[in-house]
């Protein structure tokens, strides 16, 4: 029986175990942080096993962004990802979030339109290089 579970501890053993197995560019990280910091995430278990895991991240108000809805390989195209989804939109209602956001390829749109997203217009920018951020950080910055 798959559990779900609303921000339970959750070690970096496991979670990259979990990003390893369903994202082959994975990179081991530590995530303290990101769980230190996020509006809070949802695992799926099956018998202490993790197999799924999705998080929140919100700017403090009405806004909050859904980030890797992660399932393992050989729980794949079951549901479980549209209820990680499902359980996360609710934390971040419960919070008071009028609007959660995704950013997702197109080959994931059929996955998100099941979750109840809609498509919208958006722009993204790439990380701004060093020398334009030490121009822009010397222009607002004030005068010590």
């Amino acid at each position: 029986m798959i559990e779900y579970r609303t921000n339970p501890d959750v070690s970096n053993e496991a979670l990259n175990a979990l990003l390893s197995d369903a994202w082959p560019n994975h990179t081991p990280a530590d995530f303290a942080a990101l769980l230190s910091h996020n509006l809070g995430h949802v695992c799926a278990t099956v018998d202490g096993d993790l197999i799924g895991f999705a998080y929140v991240v919100w700017d403090g108000r009405g806004h909050a962004f859904l980030l890797d809805p992660t399932v393992r390989s050989d729980f794949q195209r079951q549901g479980i990802g549209i209820q990680l989804v499902h359980h996360a939109a609710e934390l971040a209602r419960a919070a008071g979030v009028a609007w959660l956001h995704v950013d997702y390829e197109p080959r994931h749109a059929e996955f998100y339109a099941k979750c109840g997203f809609r498509t919208t217009e958006a722009g993204i920018r790439k990380k701004i290089p060093a020398e334009q951020s030490r121009q822009v950080t010397a222009a607002v910055a004030p005068a010590l």
